[in-house]
């Protein structure tokens, strides 16, 4: 999932819930109605527009429960759920996404579905997607958008090189990706840019395509790092297109997917990796005329595999009104509904039945390209791993940064993730 700077939204967030009423340990009772909180991270105004229709929508069929909207924001989300849930006040519906969860999951704090969720909710999403919110064998969220990376590409850049145009059926291997940034690399233009501010998931996810996995779980559920040959693929093309290549811009490690839009629309980069949901800023952004296209992003041994850590809803423990809110987020995930939501915020939708649906099939702005994918992707390797956020920022963001800048060799990169990864994990696992 995306990370984008908003703001504005934290400080609607803090706003709100100082001026909302009851939290999800009241009884949630106004004026004799039901009434719980759904606090949604949405903040493109489709989405938020979607989001808020349907819970007008809800609202008008349902008399007796009342659904209030909470703005919530992605800046802040983690630090205020935890304020909000040892404070009692958390909202009754809470949309976050799966990699942030399993804290939550192992706290308490989230209400464990299985019983409560509808058969037709249940089956509609793959296994492979709940397991992105399965912890300790509970259910503690519904997946219900998920985005795979893909690569942005310039039609005109690609049709003057004469490179062959890989698609999710012929997709081209990590060695050929790396030979074709190389190709597309001329006076003042790189074949590619890598925008890695945070490198960690974006290598960790794509290098399920080349069968690395990283995190080992054993017999005992204890997991260890270690990284082997898969692993490497990865970081190790990444590290060449920037310091052997020099088909990467080293300017772009820096920063986020947004910020290489601009050279994007330029002719400095042909090629940009991006989440599937920075279409909708290529559209609104991109010069008149400029000409682009979506592509999967390279394929490995193990195919177009990718981890994703899906968009999801779940429920307050400490919530009075569990069964009304499964209820609610039975109805914003109705296939139609699924597909809205999905739209608004320019991702793929996890359930079968919506993702289904024609519109989302169209060549048009990449969507067939995009539902494509959505059969490659799986759990994100790190989903359920605790003492992965202190690994990740402590251990493995410097370590990658450091790596990819060619600051330090493939074997000190493995000996900081596993070694010192190791370290802080088994302090979660004692």
């Amino acid at each position: 999932m995306r990370a984008v700077v908003r703001t504005a939204a934290a400080a609607a967030t803090a706003l709100a819930l100082l001026l909302t009423g009851c939290g999800g340990g009241g009884d949630g009772r106004t004026d004799g109605r039901t009434t719980i909180r759904f606090q949604s991270l949405a903040w493109q105004k489709e989405s938020v527009d979607a989001n808020k229709q349907l819970v007008k929508e809800w609202n008008a069929s349902h008399p007796d429960v009342r659904v209030q909207y909470v703005q919530g924001s992605w800046d802040n989300v983690h630090d205020q759920l935890l304020t909000s849930f040892e404070g009692g006040e958390a909202p009754d519906v809470i949309h976050d996404a799966s990699d942030d969860l399993a804290d939550f999951a192992y706290g308490g704090f989230l209400a464990d579905l299985r019983t409560l969720l509808p058969d037709r909710l249940t089956a509609d999403i793959p296994q492979r997607s709940w397991r992105t919110s399965t912890f300790d064998g509970g259910v503690y969220g519904v997946p219900f958008l998920q985005e795979p990376r893909v690569l942005i590409a310039n039609t005109k850049i690609l049709g003057a090189s004469g490179v062959r145009i890989p698609t999710p059926a012929r997709p081209w291997s990590w060695t050929e990706f790396r030979q074709i940034t190389k190709k597309l690399t001329g006076k003042g233009r790189y074949g590619v840019a890598w925008p890695l501010r945070e490198p960690v998931s974006v290598t960790l996810n794509l290098g399920l395509s080349a069968g690395g996995e990283l995190f080992h779980r054993g017999a005992d559920g204890k997991v260890t790092l270690a990284m082997e040959e898969g692993d490497l693929v990865v970081p190790g093309t990444i590290h060449d297109q920037v310091d052997i290549d020099h088909s990467a811009a080293r300017t772009a490690l820096g920063m986020g997917g947004g910020d290489t839009l601009p050279g994007f629309f330029g002719g400095k980069y042909a090629m940009v990796p991006l989440g599937f949901s920075y279409r909708q800023q290529v559209v609104e952004q991109a010069p008149k005329g400029f000409e682009w296209t979506v592509l999967p992003a390279p394929a490995g041994s193990a195919g177009l595999a990718q981890g994703v850590s899906p968009q999801t809803l779940s429920v307050a423990e400490d919530s009075a009104h569990k069964k009304e809110a499964v209820e609610f987020i039975d109805f914003l995930l109705r296939p139609a509904n699924m597909v809205r939501l999905a739209k608004g915020d320019w991702m793929l939708p996890t359930g079968r039945a919506a993702l289904a649906d024609p519109s989302l099939h169209t060549a048009d702005r990449g969507w067939a390209t995009g539902a494509a994918l959505a059969g490659a992707l799986r759990s994100a390797p790190a989903q359920s791993v605790r003492g992965y956020p202190e690994w990740k920022d402590k251990v493995a963001t410097p370590a990658f940064q450091e790596y990819y800048s060619g600051a330090i060799d493939a074997a000190e990169l493995r000996k900081r993730l596993v070694q010192d990864g190791n370290r802080v994990l088994a302090r979660y696992q004692r």
